[in-house]
């Protein structure tokens, strides 16, 4: 039986408390679930594994990670019990060489991964692997290591990013009902139109959006794992976008499906 191709998807995964709650974002998460193929692992470039280098999880059962604090014991006592697969990091290994790509022993699944897939998966029952953002390289060298993650796809991988295409926590705004400064939404609809028509260069140029990307964009690690989506989808994918909103001013929840 042929492995159908797999799409990539973007999730803004928002608070760690999503892992917990039903709200539109995470049903949207939930309803994505049931609408993809079944892969046959997940490989997951999150914003919480943000290192100087690249690697990706090789052990049979990686952890749960609890990176967070001052959240409620219910949230520290989520657990994710998928299985990992070293054969599949090495096949990871092997489609991005000559990029030196370590075989991590020790990281595990951080809450960019479960909290999104405890609703997109809630069996646990896939593979997942993560693979690292490399702290010391540009936008361009992110979306490209994403097209030569591309053959996965046809492998039954599919490859996810989590995190937030604005994050910026010093500008939270506990009072805010569903909608965002300004710069956070003219920085977010600016983006999911140049996505909407196949730019991607306004993706990988996004600092060029001047002071809304600056506000939205403050450091990079949030904004940087939707770039290895749009590479590995390509040019010529059918965009679409599973759920989209503004939280406490400046959280963006926008996610993004290349089919």
């Amino acid at each position: 039986m042929n492995t159908p191709r797999m799409p990539t998807v973007f999730i803004g995964h928002g608070s760690p408390m999503n892992a917990l709650e039903a709200n539109r974002h995470t049903n949207a998460w939930r309803a994505l679930g049931e609408s993809l193929p079944t892969p046959r692992a997940i490989l997951a470039v999150s914003a919480h594994w943000y290192i100087d280098g690249t690697a990706v999880t090789a052990m049979e059962h990686p952890r749960t990670i609890h990176d967070f604090y001052g959240f409620p014991p219910e949230l520290f006592a989520q657990n994710y019990p998928a299985p990992g697969s070293p054969e599949i990091a090495r096949r990871v290994q092997d489609v991005l060489r000559p990029l030196p790509v370590a075989a991590d022993g020790q990281w595990g699944l951080d809450h960019g991964t479960w909290s999104v897939l405890v609703h997109v998966y809630p069996q646990a029952q896939i593979p997942v692997l993560q693979l690292s953002i490399d702290a010391r390289q540009s936008p361009e060298f992110h979306y490209r290591l994403g097209e030569r993650l591309a053959p996965l796809r046809d492998e039954g991988v599919l490859i996810l990013g989590s995190g937030n295409v604005v994050h910026n926590l010093r500008r939270l705004d506990w009072n805010a009902s569903g909608s965002g400064y300004p710069w956070a939404t003219q920085f977010n609809d600016t983006l999911r139109e140049a996505l909407a028509r196949g730019d991607h260069r306004a993706a990988i140029d996004y600092e060029q959006s001047g002071e809304a990307a600056r506000l939205s964009v403050p450091t990079p690690e949030h904004y940087l794992p939707l770039l290895y989506v749009l590479g590995a989808g390509g040019t010529d994918a059918q965009v679409s976008f599973p759920t989209d909103g503004i939280e406490l001013g400046s959280i963006s929840m926008l996610s993004v499906l290349c089919s």
